[in-house]
């Protein structure tokens, strides 16, 4: 796909301007289209295109068949993306033919393909619980899901009770899940500041929309997704006076552009850059800007404070989607900014994440001992894990980043299959998330409590659950790459940490059943898939894990 225009740009007197420079008329300058591979950006591409037609099918489409038609849509278009990654890394473009596209853009190697492969299978398994209709008793005759009846609505105002009594569903929950999946499979595979920046924002502005639909308890949800976006919009901030600075130190947002100056082994260098280069002031401010972007999208400390309040407001099926997919799209971006972009800086930023994932280890565990709200209780430990992920990402080895790997997609499923069955314990206000209704849940629902203490075990690292292997590769890698004081916090708070999951399995299977406690749902074969998936995933790869591991491990090299 290549094609060729001339232009030229005239002054009044005749002469043409370039670079700054006069010229004669009789030299034509030529502007080239830009060469892009669109088989290899084949699964962005799929996502995103299906999320524009899901905007239409909004626009077109009667209202009593859009669910049938954006959940057929959104699943046939995860489908198909999965399809195209494993195509693409059948072909080799995860080892021997890794490569970058879209002018450099994007590069497309072992870990973007395995990360893109984890958001899509979790965004698949999360948009199942989306689509839950089963939960909620039918109001009016119409089935109800976890979303607002009319999201312009005032809470509790006529035009919401209207919506509710006309049977409304805010079905633009499908299209907005597809435009967040679409940005976070750019945001692991960006080579560019530049592109960085325009995939966070195209996969945390759909996010902050969703965290505001709840259909119950719609106040905590709006203030959920406004502390979420005033963060984020401050995150965001960050990040982009770090790709400021650091494009003033290097002349470029290209990754390797940036490292080559980092390390002195710039080719050509622009007379006009001499000076800035030498200031190593805006590489480290750039380079810590950027880097707290990035922490607080994996809620890292102290950069956690949103994670809590989101996770406890938003609905339940979104809390357990961006739970997972954030997370493995945003250590995937850190990853490939640590060790492309900044390997020449690693004996300044090493020490920082080091005490970064320290803090963040002890702060997620001990913290959650206290939180008698189910739902802050795992926000709380997703926060633990992210400090057992940065754990990986500080080993600065081969196998930190395929343990690194390996660990996102154990966490994924887990967390996933956790809040879908949060969604199904409920009372008369909707979902029953203080701990004290879970008592006696094992003699109520004894297949729902101990499908919940599997998801608790392997979060804990239980051996024989995806967890324990997690942890055991994170913490060897961190060991191996000289951070053994890690591994010895890790493994402190892990022991925190698994008295309150230990807390929760006793509380449901050991209390005696309150008269007035809740009552468990029974789900559609929707939510049952994704819990079933969460469970099988959870077990395979606790159980034999090595094919998962060694599949990491071939994913594991970055293109420069």
């Amino acid at each position: 796909m290549s094609a060729t225009a001339v232009h030229s740009l005239w002054t009044t007197d005749g002469l043409r301007a370039v670079d700054g420079l006069w010229a004669t008329a009789a030299e034509p300058v030529e502007i080239i289209s830009p060469q892009i591979s669109f088989s290899l950006i084949a699964p962005t591409l799929i996502v995103i295109s299906a999320a524009v037609l899901g905007i239409l099918i909004e626009a077109f489409v009667p209202r009593r068949s859009r669910y049938y038609a954006q959940l057929f849509l959104s699943v046939v278009a995860l489908i198909s993306a999965f399809a195209a990654v494993v195509a693409l890394a059948a072909d080799g473009r995860a080892t021997t033919n890794s490569d970058v596209t879209a002018m450099g853009a994007l590069a497309v190697d072992g870990p973007a393909l395995f990360l893109q492969g984890t958001i899509l299978l979790a965004g698949l398994v999360s948009l199942f619980t989306f689509a839950e209709r089963r939960l909620d008793p039918a109001a009016h005759g119409n089935k109800v899901d976890s979303f607002a009846a009319q999201a312009a609505s005032v809470p509790g105002s006529d035009s919401e009770q209207a919506a509710v009594k006309a049977g409304f569903a805010t079905t633009e929950v499908f299209p907005l899940a597809l435009f967040a999946i679409g940005g976070m499979l750019v945001f692991p595979a960006a080579n560019d500041l530049l592109t960085l920046f325009i995939a966070l924002e195209v996969f945390s502005l759909p996010l902050y929309l969703l965290c505001a639909l709840a259909r119950r308890k719609r106040l905590m949800s709006q203030e959920a997704a406004v502390k979420y976006f005033l963060l984020g919009a401050f995150s965001s901030a960050f990040l982009l006076f770090g790709i400021a600075l650091l494009y003033g130190y290097a002349g470029t947002v290209t990754y390797g552009g940036i490292a080559d100056v980092v390390d002195g082994t710039v080719q050509n260098m622009n007379p006009a850059l001499a000076d800035t280069m030498g200031n190593d002031a805006l590489l480290l401010i750039g380079a810590a800007l950027i880097l707290m972007g990035l922490l607080f999208k994996v809620g890292a400390v102290p950069f956690h404070m949103w994670t809590p309040d989101v996770y406890q407001g938003a609905p339940t099926p979104v809390t357990g989607f961006m739970a997972a997919a954030t997370k493995v799209a945003a250590f995937g971006a850190l990853l490939r900014l640590l060790y492309v972009v900044l390997p020449g800086l690693r004996w300044d930023w090493r020490p920082v994440m080091w005490g970064v994932a320290i803090v963040t280890m002890l702060v997620g565990a001990i913290v959650a001992i206290t939180q008698t709200d189910i739902k802050r209780l795992l926000a709380y430990s997703s926060i633990a894990h992210a400090g057992f992920i940065l754990a990986g990402v500080i080993a600065t080895t081969p196998d930190g980043i395929s343990s690194v790997l390996f660990y996102l997609l154990a966490y994924s499923f887990v967390t996933i299959g956790a809040f879908a069955v949060v969604t199904l314990v409920r009372d008369a206000g909707g979902e029953a998330t203080h701990l004290s209704k879970w008592a006696g849940l094992g003699r109520r629902s004894p297949l729902v409590a101990a499908v919940f203490a599997v998801f608790l075990l392997a979060f804990a690292g239980i051996p024989l659950t995806s967890g324990f292997a997690g942890k055991f590769a994170v913490f060897k890698a961190a060991a191996e790459g000289g951070a053994g004081v890690l591994v010895v916090v890790g493994v402190i708070s892990s022991a925190i940490a698994a008295f309150f999951y230990i807390r929760v399995i006793v509380l449901m299977f050991f209390s005696e059943p309150k008269p007035e406690g809740p009552t468990v749902a029974v789900p559609s074969p929707l939510t049952m898939t994704a819990i079933g998936v969460g469970v099988a995933v959870t077990l395979v790869l606790g159980l034999a894990p090595q094919y998962f591991l060694d599949l990491a491990n071939q994913s594991s090299v970055f293109v420069r």
